[in-house]
């Protein structure tokens, strides 16, 4: 079970707290031992950054004990909802310096939202005062992480890196658009074109497609809304979300169902053929832009998995 950020108690609050800074100390030592060997002054930064966030998990633990004792639950970041899953240190390597200082801008960034709802939901003075004090000291984190490696990134490379709150927005709304979009595109390639083959009727295709559309889009409107609220990562108001992810889904859907509108089936069908062209290799563009995935993998993968499911369409719709 997760556990809404809005329900965990001061007590719960701290020891989360004291997991988070626990996991970004480790996570800056792994930077340094990447880093040490080509980037010597970048990986020095990140040694100060994982010495700090020391200091801040033991100003943590004291208070913590100071309140509720000896007894820490181990309460881990998956353990609650709000926070964006981490690719893992080790499945980065090799590291590069513009690899590294993102990801230490979203942990940051996040860590810093984290403290900021924390303190706000906070009675007891002496866990506030703390609390604001970490964001604070996260602020100064965040600043450090967009400023390094200076004397490695030419000002053209720096120019075209987007903020940290570009990074979210990327977050916010290409991340569920296109999840919506992959399912709505390939979902309802099976019923449409079984529905096709089976009926030989553009009329009946286009009412199967539509209802699989819509139904598609609903369910994964609240798929979305009900997976993350939002409340610390700054991903945005989970029903927003919800909303781009089950448009995008209807949309994948009626693409490829508007063109049964047409009279001539045989015509409404190599349309339809033409649209899915279409949309997977949107998809595929999309992975690539934005996702980081390389473009002939982001295609394989694609394409692969569309035209199992339009085989899967056929022969059932032919059977």
């Amino acid at each position: 079970m997760i556990k809404d950020f809005s329900d965990l108690s001061e007590q719960e609050i701290l020891a989360l707290a004291i997991s988070l800074e626990e996991e970004d100390e480790r996570i800056y030592d792994n930077f340094v031992d990447g880093l040490k060997d080509q980037y010597p002054a970048s990986a020095q930064v990140f040694r100060e950054m994982a010495t700090q966030e020391t200091g801040h998990r033991q100003r943590l633990m004291a208070l913590y004990r100071e309140r509720f004792g000896d007894h820490i639950p181990l309460i881990r970041r998956h353990d609650v909802k709000g926070f964006v899953a981490r690719k893992p240190v080790w499945l980065m390597r090799p590291l590069g310096l513009d690899k590294v200082r993102e990801q230490a801008e979203l942990m940051e960034l996040e860590t810093r939202r984290f403290y900021t709802r924390a303190a706000q939901r906070c009675r007891d003075m002496a866990i506030r005062q703390l609390l604001d004090d970490l964001a604070a000291a996260e602020r100064e984190h965040e600043s450090m992480a967009e400023q390094l490696g200076a004397e490695h990134v030419t000002p053209d490379a720096r120019a075209s890196e987007d903020a940290a709150e570009r990074k979210l927005f990327v977050l916010q709304v290409v991340q569920p658009g296109l999840a919506g979009l992959m399912d709505g595109s390939v979902s309802t390639l099976a019923p449409i074109f079984a529905a096709a083959f089976a009926t030989q009727s553009s009329w009946q295709t286009f009412l199967v497609g539509l209802a699989a559309s819509i139904g598609a889009g609903i369910s994964m409107c609240f798929a979305e809304s009900l997976s993350d609220n939002g409340s610390l990562t700054g991903r945005g108001n989970p029903w927003a979300r919800g909303l781009v992810c089950g448009l995008m889904t209807a949309l994948g859907g009626l693409g490829h169902t508007l063109p049964f509108l047409i009279g001539s089936f045989h015509a409404a069908v190599v349309a339809a053929v033409c649209v899915v062209a279409i949309e997977l290799g949107l998809i595929s563009w999309i992975r690539h832009r934005f996702m980081e995935t390389p473009i002939w993998s982001a295609t394989f993968q694609v394409v692969f998995g569309g035209a199992l499911v339009f085989a899967t369409g056929i022969l059932i719709g032919s059977s």
